[in-house]
């Protein structure tokens, strides 16, 4: 082809064009994840539930044989808990999601488009994220039927949803991580058999200082539990403070420990989706 000595020039597009490209990207993939949601709306609706199972067979059934630290209302005690223990659940469905698009073979397809290469990840964090949310917001509504409610204003009630939800987001990335790691979807089984022994070696339940010395100890180093005693404290329920150095200082350790899991599984996560299949 005859230019006529024109020069023919590649458009780069500007940095701006390129932060456009990104979200659009971005809510691209989101907006598939969503529609996952209309095709399998039991699925979703079971899982904001279940949650919701757990709090009233361990309110009711087993409520009048727990105690409460310094007394007080065992329901109160342990909504906190499930609050924490509902974010902890969602890495069951980060790794399910994360490893079936692998297997499939989706998110290499996804890789080898023409689209921003952080959408991916970014998309299935709002989507788990916004998932999480509306679990969140599933068992406050039920709390707050059942009589439970918040006794030092509405301020230090958001804090409390601040960091349940920084856990959530703190363990979005183990999940993915997990899930680039896991060959195939009946491998999710072994993580989901973890998940029960950790989470209830917490103090969502029960005082860790009804336990043996050695298995308090371990259940109070448990993130979940920081975020379940900052919970307390910042709803001023009952047994919101321990008599250990860890739980005095259950708010900072509530922030800390997500950050610190963001900061070493965040980059190994984006490491091992970049090194996919190579």
């Amino acid at each position: 082809m005859i230019t006529m000595g024109r020069k023919m020039t590649e458009v780069v597009p500007t940095p701006a064009a390129r932060f456009r490209y990104a979200i659009t990207d971005v809510w691209v993939l989101t907006k598939r994840e969503l529609l996952h949601w209309s095709a399998n709306p039991w699925g979703m609706i079971i899982g904001w539930l279940f949650p919701v199972m757990l709090l009233l067979m361990f309110g009711y059934l087993f409520g009048g044989a727990m105690a409460v630290p310094g007394g007080g209302s065992y329901f109160e005690f342990l909504m906190p808990g499930m609050f924490a223990m509902a974010m902890f659940f969602g890495v069951e469905s980060t790794v399910l999601a994360v490893t079936t698009d692998a297997s499939k073979g989706v998110t290499d397809r996804f890789r080898s488009l023409p689209i921003h290469a952080s959408a991916v990840l970014l998309g299935r964090c709002l989507v788990d994220m916004l998932n999480s949310a509306v679990g969140l917001l599933v068992l406050v509504a039920t709390g707050l039927l059942l009589g439970w409610g918040w006794h030092d204003g509405l301020g230090q009630a958001m804090m409390a949803f601040g960091l349940l939800l920084l856990l959530r987001f703190s363990l979005l990335w183990v999940g993915i991580y997990i899930g680039l790691h896991a060959t195939n979807p009946h491998n999710v089984s072994m993580v989901q058999l973890l998940v029960w022994p950790i989470g209830f070696l917490s103090n969502v339940f029960v005082d860790p200082a009804t336990m043996p010395a050695w298995l308090g100890a371990i259940a109070e180093f448990n993130p979940i539990s920081a975020t379940s005693t900052a919970a307390r404290e910042l709803f001023a329920g009952p047994g919101m403070r321990g008599e250990t150095w860890l739980s005095e200082h259950a708010v900072l350790l509530a922030a800390g420990w997500p950050i610190l899991l963001i900061a070493i599984f965040l980059p190994l996560a984006v490491r091992s989706y970049r090194r996919l299949n190579r």
